[in-house]
């Protein structure tokens, strides 16, 4: 079972939309897939297909240890794939927590329930490295960040490489970059070319080959409450999260 934390703490990079619409690509192609949404805001949950209003139990009863994971999991209607869901209770969780023995392990404890379940679970985290994003990168095995390739993009990741590295020394010893995903990308933009070539040459074969394109249909989806790959799977942005889900199987062939 591998666990990605999909994260970055700045907002609007696609973090959400790559959730729903990698966790469809990767079911496309027979793989069992638990998306587990870890933001208040519960977009991933409407995203893939369920009602965030009335939901009465979510991620949020699980990480306060009222509920056990399998007792909130649904399936997506539209995508093929299990969703842990979540809306806005998930914002007092965090001062919830806060005195609670082994906070940072709550979601660990939580997944290992399901091991053995599922091939892939995808992890979208809050935009703020908070304790609930603590908690998805104790419990992964390495993070995935899809991040715009504009002026500040840079400079929000060091933060955040900073934030893994803590992780790693006090929390989870085995946690590692799985890759940088650019997202929102518009290849006539001069910037965005500059930003993509020197993440390419300071990470490397970190840098996922796919990029994700600025596509109409993908903004499109999640107002539909399902992914591109089912709204229109010709589109560029639907194709774009197809070749992703395929580099990210063979790196784990590859990887072992």
């Amino acid at each position: 079972m591998r666990i990605l934390a999909i994260t970055n703490q700045k907002g609007g990079v696609g973090k959400t939309t790559t959730c729903v619409n990698l966790a469809a690509s990767l079911a496309a192609t027979g793989r069992k897939v638990l998306l587990v949404d870890l933001d208040p805001q519960g977009n991933a949950t409407t995203g893939s297909g369920l009602d965030k209003a009335h939901l009465k139990q979510t991620i949020y009863h699980v990480l306060i240890g009222d509920k056990t994971l399998k007792q909130v999991i649904q399936a997506s209607s539209k995508g093929n794939f299990d969703v842990a869901p979540a809306n806005r209770e998930l914002a007092g969780a965090e001062v919830e927590l806060v005195n609670e023995m082994a906070r940072e392990t709550r979601l660990k404890g939580a997944l290992a329930e399901v091991k053995g379940q599922y091939d892939y679970v995808l992890l979208d985290c809050p935009p703020a490295l908070n304790l609930v994003t603590v908690n998805a990168l104790t419990a992964a095995n390495a993070v995935m960040i899809p991040m715009q390739c504009e002026y500040y993009a840079l400079e929000g990741l060091s933060d955040l490489v900073n934030t893994i590295k803590k992780v790693r020394a006090h929390l989870n010893p085995t946690l590692e970059i799985e890759g940088l995903l650019r997202t929102l990308f518009d290849n006539r933009n001069m910037l965005a070319q500059q930003v993509s070539e020197q993440l390419a040459r300071h990470f490397g074969d970190k840098v996922y080959e796919t990029v994700i394109p600025r596509n109409i249909r993908l903004a499109e989806a999640p107002s539909y409450g399902m992914p591109a790959l089912i709204y229109d799977r010709a589109s560029k942005g639907a194709q774009a999260y197809l070749a992703l889900a395929d580099e990210i199987i063979k790196r784990g062939v590859v990887n072992g």
